[in-house]
């Protein structure tokens, strides 16, 4: 007896997801444990497995459908997976046999009603019966012939893989062209004319499926630049200071701690010595009432390969240097490991993003709502620089602070960033601050 396969609880305020990619095919088989099928939320990406060791009977749900929680998406039977094998193994007999044997003309009848009943068992001629619905499915959208791929499967099961070489060395790029309609008084409808890339230019284009997460991350920040009336104010530091002190303690602090000393920490650390001086960026804006969060969850900006998240570092005024560096360094590896969890991505109260690790030498960045304040790090570059009447080479950082102008006036947003600057080019402070 089949058991269906559920979408589970996707966590708070999370009531549906993307299937993004299924890791077995329809009659693999599969123990308990193993991860059959990978969903996409707008946060995070949550694996489904098999709650016994079994074969995977059916596929409901297609790569790219929508589903929300408790949807069936699929059925895990009891086995080992042989099945289509032993079915590929008694068509490939049969054949054997019928190679030999010339059938009788009254007998033809019955082989005809034989075929019909095969079809219908899933033996199709086409192939279809050979593959899972995603791969029908995506073999329909690009008009290819199941029955002239060769399977790689398990049986000689088609894979997607499969699929996608056909496509790739058959230049496809869309399901065919639809005839021409009827003719309506008196004029043929014409096929709508087709994109210029379709006229020779096919085999240079690659279409990639817009994964559930970064279709949400273009959401948000439509809705941020949509919703709070956002400005940017900027300022440079002289990272002397710090640099001169990191030299020279980044050693003994990591073998002491275990831990890397990076500008992080120091920046997290001015952030929050600035946030309680200017307690309105450190804020949300609700209704008519300004929420003043007297706690400090600093957002730190990760980027990945499905695009940007934002763990979240709690109670960060709490902690220190090695505890933030550490807990950044965590976050970091989760997060490129796919491994987040929805807790580690909810309620930051202010964010940094550092974009000065790809050369960023200035940028605006955009609010994490619902907070009403960024601070984005840039480039260090060596700039001459004016200091008690002489010119001297110094390493300078611009500094951005993005803000909700409803919430947070100019002389704040400057004050603020005017504070950053000052703890940053005196790092001891950063200790009384704390």
């Amino acid at each position: 007896m089949a058991d269906e396969i559920h979408v589970p609880e996707l966590g708070e305020s999370v009531a549906d997801a993307t299937v993004g990619r299924w890791l077995k095919q329809e009659g693999d088989a599969v123990s308990a444990g193993d991860a059959l099928v990978e969903l996409e939320t707008d946060k995070i990406n949550f694996e489904v497995e098999a709650e016994h060791d079994g074969v995977l009977e059916s596929i409901a749900k297609a790569e790219g459908d929508t589903v929300t929680v408790g949807e069936v998406i699929g059925t895990l039977g009891e086995g080992n997976g042989s099945a289509p094998q032993q079915e590929a193994e008694e068509e490939a007999s049969g054949e054997e046999e019928a190679a030999g044997e010339q059938p009788e003309p009254e007998a033809e009848a019955e082989q005809e009603s034989q075929s019909a009943a095969e079809e219908t068992n899933g033996h199709r001629e086409d192939g279809g019966g050979r593959a899972s619905p995603s791969v029908r499915k995506l073999a329909e959208e690009y008009g290819v012939q199941l029955a002239e791929v060769s399977g790689s499967g398990s049986g000689g099961r088609i894979t997607r893989e499969d699929v996608e070489r056909l496509i790739r060395q058959q230049g496809a790029t869309s399901a065919p062209e639809k005839p021409a309609e009827p003719e309506q008084d008196g004029k043929a409808q014409q096929p709508a004319p087709q994109p210029a890339a379709q006229n020779g230019r096919a085999d240079l284009e690659e279409r990639v499926r817009v994964s559930r997460r970064r279709q949400t991350i273009a959401q948000r920040l439509v809705e941020s630049q949509q919703t709070a009336a956002m400005l940017t104010t900027f300022n440079e530091v002289d990272m002397s200071a710090v640099m001169a002190l990191r030299k020279r303690r980044k050693e003994s602090f990591q073998e002491r701690t275990g831990a890397r000393l990076g500008f992080m920490s120091f920046f997290a650390k001015a952030a929050i010595g600035a946030l309680k001086a200017y307690p309105k960026v450190n804020a949300e804006l609700q209704g008519n009432e300004l929420v003043l969060k007297h706690y400090y969850d600093l957002g730190v900006a990760v980027s990945t390969d499905e695009g940007l998240v934002v763990p979240v570092v709690r109670d960060a005024d709490r902690k220190s240097f090695a505890e933030i560096e550490g807990g950044i360094a965590d976050l970091a590896v989760k997060a490129r490991e796919g491994k987040l969890k929805l807790e580690d991505l909810t309620g930051g109260t202010f964010t940094i993003t550092n974009g000065g690790i790809f050369g960023s030498l200035l940028s605006t960045p955009i609010l994490t709502m619902p907070q009403v304040a960024i601070l984005g790090m840039h480039k260090i570059q060596e700039r001459p620089m004016v200091v008690d009447g002489e010119v001297q080479v110094r390493p300078m950082m611009y500094l951005a602070l993005s803000y909700d102008h409803r919430v947070i006036d100019g002389a704040e947003a400057v004050g603020f960033l005017v504070r950053i600057k000052e703890l940053i080019e005196d790092p001891e402070s950063l200790l009384l601050e704390g």
